[in-house]
């Protein structure tokens, strides 16, 4: 029932689909290594830019803060890159203003917690009862 015509037509065409997913997969690959070249000379770029801005010690300060919270040195970094690219900053930002930068940015992200104690309902008469309906709701606030 097979005609070998039609087979030969799928093998041939399953052959064509085989070395366009190959060159495909090239192009890709290549595609992903200009990616790749690209971010590492924008982070190049960026670090070449804060080591002209901050001081050593500061420097120092951030890669610590990025061991342990990355988001938010990442974030440091983009404010103190943001700040020399509009000329806000002119001189090199050594530790001490680093850190109360660091203190003004914590108190703006500051989060509280409010706990909130609700009571059983009115119908709970016992103390024991009451024990076990009590609930504890906590809502953050910022």
């Amino acid at each position: 029932m097979d005609d070998p015509e039609l087979d030969a037509i799928r093998q041939r065409r399953m052959q064509e689909l085989m070395a366009q997913r190959g060159l495909g997969n090239q192009q890709s690959a290549e595609h992903q290594q200009a990616q790749e070249e690209q971010k590492r000379e924008a982070d190049e770029r960026r670090q070449m830019i804060l080591s002209q801005i901050l001081s050593s010690q500061a420097r120092e300060r951030i890669a610590r803060i990025a061991l342990v919270k990355p988001d938010k040195a990442r974030g440091v970094e983009d404010f103190l890159l943001r700040g020399a690219q509009t000329g806000q900053i002119s001189e090199k930002v050594s530790e001490e203003r680093l850190i109360a930068l660091l203190e003004q940015i914590n108190e703006q992200t500051k989060k509280s917690t409010k706990v909130t104690l609700k009571g059983s309902p009115k119908s709970e008469r016992t103390c024991e009862a009451r024990k076990v309906f009590l609930t504890v709701s906590v809502r953050s606030v910022k």
